[in-house]
């Protein structure tokens, strides 16, 4: 899998990659990088940590770029907003650590590849793969304070999450199941599991897919997509958690096209304290490429269109006050773009100055190509 972050690298995108000061910590057993601590200001004495996770084939180094660039943009905005001396202000740190299976945790090359590699438990690998690093989020968030803030003189008030590709998988996961992350980017990333590898299977064209008289109809199940994992799907991915409180047309193709129904009032009932406990007050970023032929913005796009109308200020959800953006740069294969990463940095921003304001009372959606 082509790098989707060397389109960064070659356009010069990132800034503060000398002037932004880095930390290693063992935490757990995870060699864990925190970005930004030196430069963090004397009176910042509650700090916002943005949580970086690499994609797929990658490590946390990778990352570096981000980290740095994302740290040089608050902290020149901090300068520049003339704070008065002795005013609080809100530090920022990045932290990257390699994903279950990359780096230093190696311990299967085959169990990063596809089916196509000759890896026969691509679903299985790659969704318990991504699951475990959100996972790992939370043991981080749980330890990293008396790493770095040993004397406990600051404190750690808000958590946000970027992810590329495979992190973009784990990000959503992280936005759903970890009530300490109040803000997300899903850079390349797929809401909705199934489609993504039923669509892969068929491009794959897998036994399972291929040797059925519906094709498809026989690849949930199998043993390229067992029940069992079909139930952990369930259990943390957006789309099936949701979605499976909606009653779905019958249709023996396990792609999930077209409209999908609207929720029932007994639906709706069921569905609202589950978005309430997961989403409500959260801001969410996701950046597409349009020409993205691995994560295709279309496998994602039924159930987007189902949770845009759920969460919009006229929508069922919308006093769950969710902030959501939904762009996608349209010259972008399987990468982030300099046009989404310039996006992610000024939602980063965005969100760090938005949480000095009140919270808004009604939810919010943002569509846009660029």
């Amino acid at each position: 899998m082509a790098d989707p972050l060397k389109v960064l690298d070659d356009a010069n995108c990132y800034v503060g990659m000398s002037s932004v000061s880095r930390k290693i910590y063992p935490i757990a057993g995870i060699l864990t990088t925190v970005y930004g601590l030196d430069e963090l200001p004397e009176q910042a004495s509650e700090i916002t940590c943005l949580w970086l996770l690499h994609h797929r084939g990658a490590t946390q180094e990778r990352m570096a770029g981000i980290a740095t660039t994302i740290i040089a943009d608050w902290n020149a905005r901090i300068r520049d907003s003339r704070t008065c001396p002795g005013q609080a202000v809100k530090g920022l740190i990045a932290v990257a650590f390699d994903q279950r299976n990359h780096g230093t945790r190696l311990v299967e090359p085959l169990a990063n590849e596809a089916w196509r590699q000759g890896n026969p438990r691509h679903a299985q690998d790659m969704f318990s793969i991504f699951q475990g690093t959100a996972r790992d989020v939370s043991l981080l968030i749980d330890y990293l304070p008396s790493f770095v803030f040993p004397q406990s003189d600051r404190k750690i008030s808000d958590n946000l999450v970027l992810g590329v590709s495979l992190g973009g998988h784990a990000a959503w996961s992280c936005l759903l199941h970890e009530p300490r992350i109040s803000a997300g980017v899903v850079v390349i990333g797929c809401p909705d599991y199934v489609n993504l590898m039923a669509d892969r299977a068929r491009l794959s064209k897998l036994p399972f897919w291929t040797e059925s008289e519906i094709p498809g109809s026989q690849f949930l199940g199998s043993e390229a997509f067992p029940s069992s994992l079909l139930d952990a799907v369930r259990k943390y991915d957006p789309a099936s958690r949701f979605l499976s409180h909606v009653n779905p047309k019958p249709d023996a193709s396990p792609l999930r096209t077209g409209p999908l129904p609207e929720p029932t009032e007994n639906e709706k009932a069921a569905l609202r304290p589950l978005l309430a406990h997961s989403v409500a007050g959260k801001r969410i970023l996701t950046l597409s490429g349009g020409k993205d032929k691995l994560v295709p913005y279309h496998r994602g796009e039924a159930f987007l269109t189902w949770w845009k109308k759920a969460i919009a200020p006229s929508g069922w959800f919308a006093d769950g006050a969710v902030t959501f953006e939904d762009i996608i740069d349209e010259d972008a294969a399987h990468e982030m773009s300099p046009k989404m990463f310039i996006e992610a940095v000024r939602f980063i921003r965005e969100t760090l100055e938005a949480s000095s304001n009140s919270p808004e009372k009604v939810g919010s959606v943002r569509e846009c190509k660029i």
